[in-house]
């Protein structure tokens, strides 16, 4: 399963501002609204899809995902976004997200491109071109400009822009934000840039910098493994536990042979957390039980933890911005 760091959750929902409900919003993915933001605490991409598709029920979100992209800072990515600060010139800091994205997420990949007018900075995202993924994929080509704004020693623009799904009604705001074409219904979502601009020395460039930052997220890179079994078999657990009512975190450790503290360490090793593992479990159950015909909704709301049926659909509603009961006639 793929995983999207919730600092973009965060974000979208601090862009939409008081247009929405941010606690109920960020809740609808398991995401603490009082919490510390952590870069590391990760959430399901399909998790982060749904709460962007439900925000766009509420407020107009044309804007929203370059507003997103333009507030990212290369501190926020951690040693990777070190890496992109120290690396010689643009082209060397975009080499290194090619490499090293896989460390911070699951979900894109990076290619670079020779083209005749420069560089295609290209971005490869799997899955259907729903509307989450689409402004997902917005957000992400415009934090990797805005990011190349904050080491580039002069303006920088990229030579064009390219979007794979259909434009808004006005794309005059990504045409000013961006400072060049933004072609939309494009072969491949990705950002030209000049060869000039690419060879352009970083002003925070550090050559000593920059291969001790390389060392380490080599050495990371050789260390990474995909999401472990643990997650399979800690949702396994909750949802054998959810008829008994929302589990503890404490008894479905034990349920694992685990310390409480010892689950909890491996899970945040992980960007992961309890709350989002039950409430992605209990969601997906709901979801699959409500496909099925024989289970009422009463019986739905019991099995996924719920002690009262009015309890579980105000819960379903925060998560698909549906009710139940309309869920399962759009699938007769």
């Amino acid at each position: 399963m793929a995983y999207v760091t919730s600092l973009f959750a965060r974000k979208m929902v601090a862009a939409a501002g008081s247009a929405i409900d941010s606690k109920t919003t960020l809740a609808s993915a398991g995401i603490d609204h009082d919490a510390p933001w952590d870069p590391k605490v990760m959430i399901p991409a399909v998790t982060y899809y749904d709460m962007l598709e439900a925000m766009a029920k509420e407020v107009d979100v044309t804007e929203l995902p370059v507003h997103v992209g333009a507030s990212m800072k290369c501190d926020e990515y951690g040693a990777l976004g070190l890496a992109w600060k120290a690396a010689p010139t643009l082209y060397g800091s975009c080499s290194r997200i090619q490499r090293y994205a896989r460390l911070w997420t699951g979900v894109v990949s990076y290619e670079l491109r020779p083209d005749p007018r420069g560089t295609l900075f290209i971005l490869h995202r799997a899955g259907e071109r729903r509307l989450g993924l689409r402004l997902s994929n917005e957000a992400t080509l415009a934090s990797g400009v805005s990011l190349s704004r904050q080491v580039c020693p002069v303006p920088f623009s990229p030579t064009e822009v390219f979007l794979q799904h259909p434009a808004p009604k006005s794309k005059a705001f990504h045409v000013d934000w961006f400072g060049c074409p933004v072609t939309f219904e494009a072969d491949l979502d990705a950002v030209l840039i000049s060869n000039e601009a690419m060879e352009r020395p970083n002003i925070l460039g550090d050559e000593g910098i920059s291969r001790y930052l390389i060392s380490d997220l080599e050495t990371e890179l050789s260390e990474f493994k995909p999401v472990p079994p643990l997650v399979t078999e800690t949702k396994g657990a909750i949802a054998q536990a959810l008829n008994e009512g929302a589990p503890l975190m404490t008894d479905i450790a034990r349920r694992l042979g685990l310390s409480g503290r010892s689950f909890h360490r491996r899970l945040s090793e992980h960007g992961l957390s309890f709350q989002t593992l039950t409430e992605e479990t209990r969601r997906e159950l709901a979801e699959g039980l409500l496909r099925e015909e024989e289970y009422s909704l009463a019986d739905i709301a019991f099995l996924t933890g719920f002690s009262e049926q009015s309890s579980f659909t105000r819960a379903f509603k925060r998560w698909l911005g549906q009710t139940p009961a309309s869920y399962r006639k759009s699938y007769k």
